[in-house]
Order: structure tokens, then C-alpha cells, then sequence
């Protein structure tokens, strides 16, 4: 049963009287997607926060802002867990002279907890690729490129796979034109940028979710008929004209399902906690 809250709804299933702390939640994210699979540039895990905090409900999202702070505080959810980090460098005051500094400070004045779940999601299987692999039908899935990664859970050191995106099959072939139309149907995209129709149905598919144009060569090299991701540079869809159908979503598109992701990855563990799903739309790029 799904409750409608004022502005956001509830994904959790049940309410008990039991008492859940902050680490209790950043260990069941981080048994799915451990922190040492994120990328060297990134920087997810806690963010703000005591781990023996006890969380009172938790709002998910893609991108920490203002806005969705403020909407966790109506909520009464002192954890916000995201996507995209709040912090990705150091910052040398707290002022409010920019947004991150500003959401720093509204998230310790209210006592809110913040932690992101990024590429360590990206790169995990059963990851944010996965879920899209899912939401496009394709079958077979697999790691693009897969790594073997030393990571601790409960106590001690295994290796899991990681992989920077997916590649998998449709049931059926689809003509190209058909498929991108369907791509920009399913994950709700207001333009789909795409090179020229490829003269050829379309059936295996590489998908890197947000800014993934640096897995093009390796769909190349997989001869897939489609790569789809987030973003793309502009001279990267030169001279693949008929080798390959690119579709590009937009980032923030591309990586919307995460947080139902989220929403699984929590509720499972822990039925009894409040957990909401932001309604605050925070991409940032608007379209006319």
C-alpha cells in the first residue's frame, strides 16, 4: 500500500515502533553498492551526519537542494539520501554565497542527515544501469567492461564485479526509429538527441546512465546497435553514421528510475521507517 503524502509520497510499507540509526541505513546501502566501486573523481558515501543518529523518516532523490531539504523538513525526515553528491570538494567557508553552501547549512540548522549513493551505484550490478536495462526490456544483461573490486562487507574482504554500464538484447528486434521513440516514451524525455537513423533494426543495446559518451568505444567494439546515455560531446557523434544508433537522454533522464531504486534497496531492509520519494523536480535544464 502506497500513502499520498503533501507533497511527496510514501514508498515504505509498514509503521512499527522500532528505532533505526543512520549506519544501520549507510550499511544496507553500502552492501549493494559498496563506496569502493565508486569512480576516483567522486565522492559518495555520508555527506552530513552522525552515524548514531536515529532517522525519523527518509526522502529520496536525485539532487540535494534547497527545495528538497526544506520538503524533508515538512516531512519530518531528518535523512535525505540522493544520487548526485551535495559535496563533491572540500568547501572553504559556510556561508551563502552558492547552493551547496546554503543546503550545508539549512541541513545542519535542521538537523538532517545527507548521504549519496553515485557511482558506486552506477558501477554496481543490480545497480542504476540495471534498473533502465529493466525499464527498456532488454534481456541477458551484463556489465560493459566488468572489474573485480575488493571491498569489505560485514567484516570481511570478497571481490565483487563492477562496471560503468550495461549491455543487454531486446526480445525482439525494433526498427530504429521505433526504439529511440520508445526510449523517449519510457524514461519521459522532453528532446532526445540522436545521430542519423541507423538503416538497420536495433537489438543489442549498451546503456550508461548520466555522463557516459566515454563508453562509445567500447559499444563500438561490442558492435552493438544502440548506445544510449546522458550526455554526449558534440564532435563524439561524428563518423558513425550506419555503425551505431546514439541516443542521448539528458542526465538527469537517463538516471531518473534511481530512485525507485533507492526506494527497493531501503524498504526492503526496512519496512518501518518513513521513506518518501521527493516530488521536487531539481534538473536543472529546462526546455522550450
Amino acid at each position: 500500500m502506497v500513502f499520498i503524502a503533501k507533497k511527496s509520497y510514501l514508498c515504505a510499507q509498514i509503521f512499527l515502533d522500532m528505532s533505526v540509526k543512520l549506519e544501520e541505513v549507510t550499511e544496507a546501502l553500502e552492501r549493494i553498492a559498496p563506496l569502493p566501486l565508486q569512480e576516483g573523481y567522486d565522492n559518495a558515501g555520508l555527506q552530513i551526519g552522525l552515524t548514531g543518529t536515529d532517522i525519523s523518516g527518509v526522502l529520496l532523490c536525485l539532487d540535494v537542494t534547497e527545495e528538497v531539504l526544506r520538503e524533508a523538513v515538512d516531512l519530518d525526515c531528518n535523512l535525505v539520501v540522493s544520487h548526485h553528491p551535495l559535496l563533491f570538494s572540500g568547501l572553504k567557508r559556510v556561508g551563502d554565497a552558492s547552493q551547496v553552501e546554503r543546503c550545508v547549512r539549512l541541513a545542519i540548522e535542521n538537523g538532517i542527515a545527507v548521504y549519496s549513493a553515485h557511482t558506486n551505484l552506477d558501477n554496481a550490478e543490480d545497480g542504476v544501469n540495471y534498473e533502465a536495462a529493466e525499464r527498456l526490456g532488454l534481456m541477458d544483461v551484463e556489465l560493459v567492461a566488468p572489474r573485480r573490486v575488493t571491498v569489505c562487507i560485514d567484516g570481511r574482504e570478497t571481490q565483487v564485479r563492477a562496471g560503468s554500464g550495461i549491455v543487454g538484447h531486446l526480445a525482439q528486434e525494433e526498427d530504429s526509429l521505433a526504439f529511440l521513440q520508445r526510449v523517449k516514451q519510457v524514461f519521459q524525455v522532453e528532446c532526445l538527441m540522436h545521430n542519423e537513423l541507423l538503416g538497420r533494426p536495433v537489438q543489442s543495446v549498451v546503456f550508461c546512465g548520466g555522463a557516459g559518451d566515454f563508453l562509445l568505444p567500447e559499444a563500438l567494439k561490442m558492435q552493438a546497435d544502440a548506445f544510449l546515455t546522458g550526455e554526449m560531446h558534440y564532435h563524439r557523434f561524428f563518423g558513425h553514421e550506419q555503425e551505431i544508433q546514439i541516443g542521448v537522454l539528458g542526465h538527469y533522464q537517463s538516471e531518473r528510475f534511481t530512485i525507485d531504486l533507492l526506494c527497493r534497496m531501503l524498504g526492503g531492509v526496512f519496512p518501518e521507517l518513513p521513506m518518501f520519494v521527493t516530488q521536487a523536480d531539481t534538473n536543472p535544464v529546462k526546455y522550450l
